[in-house]
């Protein structure tokens, strides 16, 4: 392995938990925007007018629940299974609707942004050592 990708993982894997409260983050950023100004976000995003708002505000409160999920699974179970899942599903999702027709410049940077947050993140928990391992490690002290 290349000495630069080895040094990436390394620092990755060394600030896994502030990757995964910087995505918490974001999410939680959308869900700001989608909840509390969705005709905006919309706008913004290159939808135009959104009506119902209600559909915006829903993924607004999804947004709220996966960063819930990313942060509470990192600080209990030091896990990221919840946000590789749920980056790839989007990843997918939302490159396929491009695929399909969907205009709005928000769809394509977002796809791609969430591949980038996903691939970052299971590099870097790939080259964690597994609990197991920490457990069978001897003591140092």
């Amino acid at each position: 392995m290349a000495p630069v990708i080895r040094r990436l993982r390394i620092v990755l894997r060394d600030h896994l938990g502030l990757l995964v409260s910087l995505i918490a983050l974001h999410s939680a950023g959308v869900f700001v925007a989608l909840t509390f100004a969705p005709g905006w976000s919309a706008a913004f995003g290159g939808w135009g007018v959104a009506s119902p708002l209600f559909f915006a505000r829903q993924a607004g409160a999804f947004h709220l629940v996966v960063a819930a999920g990313y942060a509470g699974e990192w600080r209990f179970y030091r896990g990221v299974r919840l946000l590789l899942w749920t980056k790839l599903v989007g990843a997918f999702f939302l490159g396929v609707a491009w695929a399909a027709g969907e205009r709005a410049w928000a769809v394509p940077l977002s796809a791609v942004a969430d591949a980038a947050m996903g691939l970052l993140v299971l590099f870097a928990h790939h080259a964690a050592p597994s609990a197991a391992a920490v457990e069978a490690a001897p003591d140092s002290s």
